[in-house]
């Protein structure tokens, strides 16, 4: 089983989660931050992985470490869980509708991380979740699984919305990507041997 389990204890949060890329897409989310929960329980869902998650953090400064924390933790997640990365598909791109809102994401296990989104939000605000979170949370994430990883607003007036396509969006792409592709069994999807 593709499992990984992470804890991560800073002054500023303490975080244990654990994955399985295999699952049905349950979730048991606690990170302290309603709106992270809430894009978190979605993510799951889409990707079918398994996610449980605690999280204590300093949310009385603000959610920002809670935030980029859990992408770290979920980021190193999924590279344990993924391990020499044989056999998976490794690219993965959509375009995801949320009512108005268009969202491209594509991305490749590439084992180099990086995040290049070029997203706006028409707000600073999603209740009192600051939508410049929604990057922070993408870009630690991306950078600590050793994803490529490209996220981008076609279309949008909801600020909910567009991080509800982002949170989707990276689950949908994140499930094809991962998955094993019975044509090439075991091979590392990789002409230098290696990922």
């Amino acid at each position: 089983m593709r499992t990984a389990e992470v804890k991560r204890k800073t002054n500023e949060t303490d975080i244990t989660l654990s994955i399985n890329l295999d699952g049905t897409g349950e979730s048991s989310v606690n990170s302290g931050v309603g709106f992270l929960d809430h894009m978190l329980t979605l993510f799951s869902r889409h990707s079918g992985i398994d996610l449980t998650l605690t999280c204590v953090g300093d949310t009385y400064v603000d959610d920002h470490h809670s935030v980029e924390d859990i992408g770290i933790a979920l980021g190193e997640a999924i590279k344990e869980a993924l391990g020499d990365k044989r056999g998976i598909r490794r690219y993965a791109s959509l375009t995801l509708p949320m009512d108005e809102s268009l969202i491209l994401v594509s991305m490749d296990i590439s084992g180099r991380g990086g995040c290049y989104p070029e997203l706006s939000f028409p707000s600073q605000k999603i209740g009192t979740f600051d939508t410049e979170l929604v990057v922070e949370f993408l870009r630690a994430f991306a950078i600590n699984a050793g994803i490529t990883l490209h996220v981008r607003k076609i279309a949008g007036e909801n600020s909910h919305h567009i991080a509800e396509g982002c949170f989707k969006g990276l689950g949908r792409a994140l499930r094809e990507a991962v998955e094993t592709d019975p044509r090439f069994g075991a091979q590392i999807p990789s002409t230098k041997g290696v990922l």
